[in-house]
């Protein structure tokens, strides 16, 4: 296909066509790239994206990760002394940061983000190579992912007979982990990524129950942990997963070895799933939620069946199990296809990231939230890692003795003169208003901080002791979104 092949209509996503075809013309004319990403799931997708894209293309570079883009982050970058830095998956949030490095030529940006852009009020012309879904009208947290805006680049990017649809299935493992799968599947120009990887036989599209761990969990526990629509006597009922399996007359062992959902026929998933809806109705979860049990999932068909990397809920976990302990190079090397030492590293990541998750959404129901008028927090301190405290506050909304119907803020301890925030709210209260993104950045400059992202999930970083303040600033914005 042509260099211009996807400038037009044929682009994934038609309306970033002409902003992606000018971002990969710059960096066809780079004589070597720096590749800046973040480190979630998100981040490390379009890392691979944007990698495997710049290999193909023949355009050299070198691959950098950071938590946060900062200030000091970014003076690092320039003094790397590359003359094109390529920002995926943050950037946006940044450009009052990066716009002086443009502007005074240390470095030309091209920036892949899905993440709400930075004012520029101080005269500084905005960077010339700004590829992001908002500026079009597109919702970044919910249209398209920073892996997403990669693949589009990435698009752009082919010449030749290079076709880059095959990294369709990372962009979706990407949407996926930055949690745009919503009201049961993923949306707007999510769908013409996913429609592109099922053509290009990479991505397989199904309705099916939506449960995490079809893959590799043991039935007992698939259905044990199945805790977003909870079902009395087999949500977290061992014992009781066990009967109802038992009850439906199935096999649930082959040998010594639990079978998965993976290992069942269509009949048999169905017998299940008609099982799970019958006592969900008897025990009274509303039909909203029962709704939710069943969606769209996403499978990649190149990956070995009964594996974490076959299907994306799965492989996005893993990969945050990489980055959030500093080892964003193995999730990236998976990312790029590495099967033996990478994958094998990464599991055991994986193993350590779960018991620490556990263990902390246990100490958040314990110890519980202090609730404020129009948000709820709590402070780890230490007890639980910065790099997964947001999470854990996802989790913990709606958990035992946890509103749901409040937006959470989660600190822990970052360094001594750093505290990291995470917020965390529920597409309802968006659509009701709520807007963390703004929050978390307006708060957290109040008390000489910094933050951003979306408007259901935001982070932030704070100075020491100024937490009060913080909970201050945030609750009195929540409570102008949310009258």
């Amino acid at each position: 296909m042509s260099a211009d092949t996807t400038t037009g209509r044929d682009a994934p996503v038609p309306d970033l066509g002409e902003r992606a075809a000018a971002c990969a013309a710059r960096l066809r004319d780079a004589d070597r790239v720096l590749l800046a990403s973040h480190i979630d799931a998100d981040g490390l997708t379009s890392a691979a994206i944007a990698a495997n894209a710049l290999e193909r293309a023949g355009i050299p570079f070198e691959t950098v990760f950071a938590k946060q883009l900062d200030e000091t982050e970014v003076a690092r970058i320039a003094a790397a002394d590359y003359e094109t830095v390529l920002f995926t998956d943050f950037g946006s949030g940044q450009l009052d940061v990066i716009a002086p490095y443009a502007a005074d030529g240390t470095f030309t940006p091209v920036i892949a983000d899905h993440h709400q852009p930075a004012d520029l009020n101080d005269g500084t012309p905005e960077p010339d190579y700004h590829l992001n879904p908002l500026l079009v009208g597109l919702d970044g947290a919910a249209e398209l992912s920073g892996a997403g805006a990669s693949y589009v680049l990435a698009r752009a990017l082919e010449s030749g007979r290079v076709d880059n649809r095959d990294l369709a299935a990372l962009a979706v493992v990407g949407a996926v982990g930055d949690m745009q799968a919503t009201d049961g599947g993923l949306s707007g120009a999510n769908e013409r990524i996913v429609a592109e990887g099922v053509a290009a036989g990479v991505v397989e599209e199904a309705t099916d129950l939506l449960v995490y761990g079809r893959q590799t969990r043991p039935l007992p526990k698939f259905l044990e942990y199945a805790t977003d629509v909870r079902i009395p006597g087999i949500t977290n009922d061992e014992n009781g997963a066990i009967e109802f399996l038992t009850d439906l007359g199935l096999e649930i062992k082959d040998g010594d070895e639990w079978r998965r959902w993976v290992d069942l026929s269509m009949s048999e998933r169905q017998t299940v799933v008609s099982g799970l809806l019958q006592r969900a109705i008897a025990s009274g979860v509303p039909a909203d939620r029962i709704d939710d049990l069943v969606g769209t999932t996403y499978t990649l068909t190149d990956e070995d069946p009964g594996t974490e990397l076959r299907d994306v809920s799965e492989f996005s976990t893993l990969l945050n199990a990489t980055a959030r302990y500093e080892r964003a190079d193995v999730g990236l090397a998976v990312c790029l296809g590495d099967r033996d030492a990478a994958l094998d590293q990464a599991r055991t990541l994986l193993r350590n990231h779960r018991r620490n998750l556990s263990e902390g959404l246990q100490w958040v129901k314990t110890e519980g939230t202090t609730v404020e008028d129009n948000v709820q927090w709590f402070d780890a301190g230490t007890r639980i890692r910065e790099t997964i405290v947001g999470i854990v506050a996802g989790m913990a909304v709606g958990a035992s003795g946890i509103r749901g119907d409040t937006p959470i803020l989660a600190f822990a301890e970052k360094s001594d003169e750093e505290v990291k925030v995470s917020a965390r709210g529920s597409h309802v209260l968006v659509r009701k208003g709520l807007d963390l993104s703004r929050v978390m950045r307006e708060a957290s400059r109040a008390v000489g901080g910094d933050g951003g992202g979306h408007d259901v999930a935001a982070g932030a970083t704070i100075p020491a002791g100024t937490r009060a303040e913080f909970v201050t600033e945030a609750d009195r914005i929540v409570g102008e979104q949310l009258p």
